[in-house]
């Protein structure tokens, strides 16, 4: 379904009857598609986008009851009028408690027809429009993290995901750019069409070409038919421009022709195809500085940046750590067939105080480490690699590392804003209750398998409430 026009479909083995419903429909509208059988509707429908269905009762082969069924599994939400006799009002009754939307006898009155077709239009576009706000509801829920740069990202997305605005989002490897592009996906109204993903550095110059604009049939040696591009497969869609920071200045003027001009030339062909894509780039270069040098096309940039969503780095949001480390314990400890409860004070203390230049994937790898090498149920810091057990001053910046603001101070590891499990003193008590049960209950010992001294146990766990009386 879309919620920008009246489309139809009329499935009736009777030509006659067809012909006079399409009249009254297209003189209201509507544009109308027509089918002779149950068959041929289910064969139409897959690639058509719909707003309501008229389907006759009685037809040879499959009849409206059984279509209607089939449309309810593949179309859900699509409104079905049931077309039927005046003596089998019964057999309508009985399809509309089986999802039908309503029905008319036949011959059906116009101005009835009209009336119940657009108030089908009327909930189809309901339809439509709850998807969109549960598709941008869900738009930030993998993105983990409450500490201001993250809020600041969920809240642009929020408010960007609905236009048709070309973003730039900008952000360190490791932080998590595609989700962002994914988020801005679900929540535009293009989420029912593909997102389709191209990373730019993966590929050379010619290949990346053929990639995004496609080839006819004897472009080059070894084009032996016709292959549509990325452009032309997100058609409606989303086109995330991974790393564009890395392409080749020729394409970049042909990438530019296509946000200007909304068409691209596919590799051998001189008739220019339409696109109908929405553009998300991102980068982990500072493409202002790269219009400087020359490497990076001015006009592109501006075409690209109406808006900049900038990720900030795990290191100036150490705050979030709690909350990441909770939920990638639960998917790495399924991935792995590892049960993993919680982690130590400790083990948190030492991520702490850890710059993490690979960001939130390099967590992710640590973390997996760790699991994959723990005897236990709860991890210490003894499983942490020596890098970050002990790290090293970072003298540099990764390479490419963009300066898009000054710096945030470092933050120390403290509970994000909203209370819940996401914050450090609840993964706290919960390590500590997880480490007490583990033990029986003996200090001695949960005070060693935490790595931490007695004191310091007697001390956590009066201040959590856990002295036992």
């Amino acid at each position: 379904m879309t919620k920008n026009t009246k489309t139809a479909l009329i499935v009736d083995d009777e030509p006659s009857l067809r012909m006079l419903i399409r009249a009254v429909l297209e003189s209201d509208g509507w544009t109308v598609h027509e089918a002779q059988s149950g068959e041929q509707a289910l064969e139409m429908v897959p690639g058509m986008e719909l707003n309501a269905a008229l389907i006759d009762m009685r037809m040879e082969g499959m009849d409206g009851m059984a279509l209607l069924k089939e449309l309810n599994t593949t179309v859900p939400g699509l409104p079905v009028i049931m077309l039927t006799a005046y003596g089998n009002v019964n057999s309508a009754v009985v399809a509309m408690k089986h999802g039908a939307f309503d029905y008319l006898t036949k011959p059906a009155d116009n101005e009835e027809l009209k009336a119940v077709m657009n108030k089908a239009l009327d909930y189809s576009r309901l339809v439509d429009e709850n998807e969109r706000l549960k598709s941008a509801a869900g738009a930030t829920e993998k993105m983990i993290g409450s500490t201001r740069g993250m809020r600041n990202v969920k809240d642009l997305i929020e408010q960007a995901g609905p236009s048709e605005a070309t973003i730039l989002v900008l952000g360190e490897s490791g932080t998590g750019k595609e989700l962002v592009a994914e988020g801005l996906h679900r929540a535009s109204l293009r989420a029912g069409k593909p997102l389709v993903k191209v990373n730019c550095a993966a590929l050379p110059a010619d290949l990346l070409e053929s990639e995004l604009f496609g080839y006819v049939k004897g472009a080059f040696t070894g084009a032996n038919t016709n292959k549509p591009g990325r452009f032309q497969l997100a058609s409606g869609g989303t086109l995330f421009l991974d790393e564009i920071g890395e392409m080749d200045p020729l394409l970049q003027a042909k990438i530019l022709r296509a946000l200007q001009e909304k068409v691209v030339e596919p590799l051998g062909s001189v008739s220019p195809v339409e696109t109908d894509v929405r553009i998300i780039a991102a980068t982990n270069r500072d493409l202002k500085k790269e219009v400087e040098k020359g490497n990076f096309r001015e006009d592109l940039y501006y075409r690209l940046s109406v808006l900049e969503i900038r990720i900030p780095p795990l290191r100036e949001r150490i705050g979030d750590l709690p909350a990441l480390v909770a939920y990638l314990l639960e998917k790495l400890g399924r991935k792995n067939n590892k049960k993993v409860r919680s982690v130590t004070p400790s083990f948190l203390d030492v991520l702490s105080r850890y710059d993490w230049p690979g960001n939130v994937r390099e967590l992710e790898n640590v973390l997996e480490r760790a699991i994959i090498l723990s005897r236990s149920e709860v991890l210490g810091p003894e499983l942490l690699p020596p890098q970050v057990q002990n790290p090293a001053p970072r003298a540099v910046q990764p390479q490419h590392t963009p300066n898009f603001e000054p710096s945030a101070p470092r933050q120390q590891l403290t509970p994000p804003p909203s209370p819940g499990p996401a914050s450090l003193d609840d993964a706290e008590r919960q390590a500590l209750i997880a480490a007490l049960e583990a033990n029986q209950h003996h200090r001695e010992r949960t005070a060693d398998a935490l790595g931490i001294s007695r004191r310091t146990l007697q001390y956590k766990l009066k201040k959590y409430g856990l002295t036992r009386r």
